[in-house]
């Protein structure tokens, strides 16, 4: 099992990643934007101010259109807001390899914006699930770990206490109890402490959410000085992942890690935040390029055995649909 060096590469690596995507995304929801409204001028010159602000939003257009192209979608008007690169000209049989290359290329690089982050967490993981997947692990001190799909922690355990980082996804911990030696859980900014107890742990971009199960934890967030507050059975703990904040609310005991039994309960959180869930169980990239789709808070009960319909039951009560691009891509949006 792995030791605690090396963090910071790491996570600067999948901030940078996460720029990336965020880039990307943002470009893809110009993109969509300009296909709902082709006739508004305003639109163009939004799009044309969001490009002035940095090359990364440049580079992402880029790449947008690109792979708009690739999908045989129809170019809307104004998109060819940015002036491209000039290209020589080749002749006309030569066009079809260049673009075959230029597909090859594009795949290339979004591949990477998409798995660098996965190839971080695979190099630190001592226990990891695939999509879809999950898996019981017992740890050398009796523990018992559930780890849901797309998910991997890292452990370390040792004579003056018990370490796990919670690197992606969500587990729900079944600790064995030790009044030596303390159980601690770091996901995100959150940090949970325990001697002897059962509960669960769901970390994504936006948030850390802690539901206690059984026994008694404490939790602490950077943004509050490290301030441990004490939860009880049926409480809900959300740390923010920028600020720190901690949040709290209360959940039926029954619904705690109800995603081992296939289903998903989530209470007062964004869109954003349950699609991040939704995608550990689905095949297909999910992108939510509407932020102001993707803000909106939801409560409810979904089915992880059909992310499909569960992702389509998320966003419908807000206007949103789901446009299935290929197999292989899901594009969320009002539009």
């Amino acid at each position: 099992m792995r030791g605690m060096g090396s963090r910071g590469t790491g996570k600067n690596l999948i901030q940078d990643d996460s720029e990336k995507r965020r880039a990307i995304e943002e470009a893809m929801d110009w993109l969509l934007r300009l296909k709902a409204d082709p006739d508004c001028p305003q639109a163009a010159r939004d799009v044309e101010d969001w490009l002035a602000r940095a090359e990364i939003n440049r580079a992402a257009w880029r790449d947008a259109l690109k792979a708009w192209d690739a999908l045989g979608e129809v170019r809307p008007r104004h998109a060819d807001l940015w002036p491209a690169r000039p290209v020589a000209t080749l002749p006309r049989r030569s066009r079809k390899p260049l673009a075959a290359g230029i597909a090859l290329a594009l795949a290339a690089a979004l591949l990477f914006v998409l798995a660098a982050p996965a190839l971080m967490i695979w190099l630190q993981a001592d226990f990891r699930t695939g999509t879809g997947e999950s898996r019981m692990v017992t740890l050398a001190d009796g523990s018992a770990v559930n780890l849901s799909a797309d998910s991997a922690i890292d452990v370390e355990l040792t004579p003056e206490g018990r370490h796990v980082r919670l690197l992606a996804g969500q587990a729900f911990f079944d600790v064995a109890h030790d009044g030596r030696r303390p159980f601690t859980v770091e996901a995100g900014n959150a940090r949970v402490v325990v001697l002897g107890t059962a509960f669960d742990v769901a970390l994504d971009d936006a948030a850390t959410t802690v539901q206690l199960a059984r026994g008694v934890v404490g939790i602490s967030g950077e943004g509050e000085t490290h301030a441990v507050a004490e939860m009880a059975p049926g409480d809900m703990a959300t740390v923010d992942g920028a600020t720190g904040a901690i949040t709290r609310a209360t959940v039926p005991l029954e619904e705690i890690g109800a995603w081992r039994s296939g289903l998903l309960f989530v209470n007062d959180v964004t869109v954003d935040s349950v699609v991040a869930r939704l995608q550990r169980y689905h095949s297909a990239w999910i992108s939510v390029p509407d932020r102001t789709l993707g803000r909106q808070r939801v409560t409810g009960l979904y089915d992880l055995r059909d992310p499909d319909r569960a992702l389509k039951a998320l966003v419908k009560p807000h206007g949103g649909k789901v446009r299935s691009i290929s197999s292989y891509t899901r594009i969320v949006s009002r539009y």
